[in-house]
């Protein structure tokens, strides 16, 4: 028995979470898509900036029918992650 549940999926833009997505909407669940900035920086950069990703994250949800939320996690990225590893 298959049971249809709302799924949140974190997605990057990427070929893996924007497949995971199709294939879970194909299955029948509501999906939400969430695509997490993690760094404050990371926009003047030349390659794969995240402004260029939520793009393609978005572009994604459109076509397959989906929700996508944009969430700022840069500040709490730097704080409870990227300042853990440097300690």
């Amino acid at each position: 028995m298959n049971r249809h549940q709302r799924i949140v999926l974190g997605m990057s833009g990427g070929v893996d979470s924007s497949v995971a997505a199709w294939l879970l909407k194909r299955e029948g669940h509501e999906v939400i898509g969430v695509f997490m900035k993690n760094w404050e920086d990371d926009d003047t950069d030349e390659y794969c900036t995240s402004r260029e990703d939520l793009v393609d994250a978005a572009s994604v949800a459109d076509v397959i029918g989906i929700e996508l939320e944009a969430v700022n996690f840069a500040a709490e990225y730097r704080d409870r992650v990227f300042a853990q590893f440097l300690r």
